[in-house]
């Protein structure tokens, strides 16, 4: 079997919640080593949250795969120095507690930075660790509302609105890893490690398309506009005759064309209304109101399959449901199946990343709390099983 990309890479993972943990994740699924550092008395926050299956918490195992976890008693001065120790052989250390907590623990990056030179810090905060809000608490929904991204969700005369899952969160993940893999291959050309700072508010504010320029240079404030396409006319979600949603984008000017052959209705290339994609977006409830109509008329089925045909970009609205049975999911890998030990068969989201040489594994369910100490400790630190109970004695681990 081929080994993962980043096989032999050493990574600690003190995060709790998503972003954290995420990040962590897609390094393991990609081959590294990632030990999971958690307090000795409930671990990694999630572990209590529902939902459960056979007492294990859902939210915890999604985002804790492919992981040995250490625990820690973090208020220990010994377990500090324990810390010290396990960063000194770590190659990449992730962490997103408030700022200032690791330097509260004697473990800032200017303190690892002399015990380790080649180690890479990832740091993941609500609103970064150096500025006037970096102490201010801060969650995916809290960044949501911070970065405006709030505000250009949800219907045009309905209030602001959530996305319907954590998108701070998850792209704070995927920067932080992109910053590691970068930091990684700096660090071969250097030797030396570097911090990777990510906040939250900031990979939000990323996710805003035109709206800052939009603002500050046109002076036009992007508003909430539903499910229809910023940039084209008709693109919308609409319903058949059976009640099914289908999401359609076929407005651009490659599109349009074949969007009015399909419905029967080609004169209306001609209409001064429709006739450029400028005049569509300036008439883009005339243009949808013809699009919703043919919709209404047709089934789901029948919509579809003229979609296709006329090589439209086109999905049913599917639910949990349909992707929990759908082959296509299954077949591509983004529903993958593991063993817990007490869960059992587990399913749940697989890594979109497929490489040809090296490709990505999940080898190990979500750990027990402090399932691993022992042997990490062995493994890194050479300690012995004595040394290791006396640790357990003394409530260091």
């Amino acid at each position: 079997m081929m080994s993962g990309a980043l096989k032999g890479l050493k990574v600690l993972d003190l995060s709790r919640f998503i972003a954290g943990p995420h990040c962590a994740m897609v390094l393991g699924d990609l081959g590294a080593e990632i030990v999971k550092v958690e307090r000795t008395r409930g671990g990694d926050d999630t572990r209590s949250l529902g939902p459960y299956i056979e007492g294990e918490s859902i939210y915890f195992m999604m985002f804790n795969r492919n992981k040995r976890s250490l625990s820690l008693n973090f208020r220990n001065p010994a377990a500090q120095d324990l810390l010290r120790r396990l960063v000194a052989e770590a190659d990449v250390l992730i962490e997103n507690f408030r700022p200032g907590t690791m330097e509260k623990m004697g473990c800032g990056w200017d303190v690892l930075q002399q015990l380790n030179p080649r180690l890479i810090m990832a740091r993941i905060s609500g609103y970064g660790q150096n500025n006037s809000l970096s102490n201010e608490p801060c969650f995916d929904g809290i960044a949501q509302a911070t970065s405006g991204l709030m505000d250009l969700t949800g219907q045009p005369d309905g209030p602001p609105s959530m996305a319907g899952t954590f998108v701070a969160d998850y792209a704070s993940a995927l920067y932080a890893c992109v910053g590691i893999l970068a930091a990684l291959e700096r660090r071969h050309h250097t030797g030396k490690g570097q911090m990777v700072d990510v906040s939250l508010v900031g990979s939000a504010t990323s996710l805003l398309m035109t709206a800052i320029p939009e603002y500050l240079v046109n002076g036009r404030k992007v508003s909430r506009m539903g499910n229809r396409d910023r940039y084209a006319a008709p693109g919308n979600t609409f319903r058949a005759k059976d009640g099914v949603w289908i999401h359609m984008v076929g407005g651009n000017d490659a599109h349009f064309p074949r969007f009015v052959r399909m419905i029967g209705r080609p004169e209306l290339l001609q209409d001064p209304r429709f006739s450029t994609l400028e005049a569509r977006m300036k008439n883009v409830e005339a243009i949808e109101a013809i699009a919703a109509e043919w919709f209404a008329s047709h089934s789901s089925d029948e919509a579809l399959a003229a979609l296709s045909r006329a090589e439209l970009p086109s999905a049913k609205v599917q639910t949990v449901a349909d992707i929990a049975s759908s082959a296509y999911m299954r077949e591509a890998g983004h529903i993958v199946d593991i063993t817990h030990p007490k869960a059992g068969n587990l399913p749940m989201q697989g890594l979109p990343i497929r490489m040809s040489e090296s490709p990505t594994s999940i080898e190990k369910a979500p750990p027990a709390l402090g399932q691993h100490t022992g042997e990490v400790l062995s493994e890194w630190l050479k300690m012995s099983p004595e040394e290791i109970s006396q640790a357990k004695a003394d409530e260091i681990i």
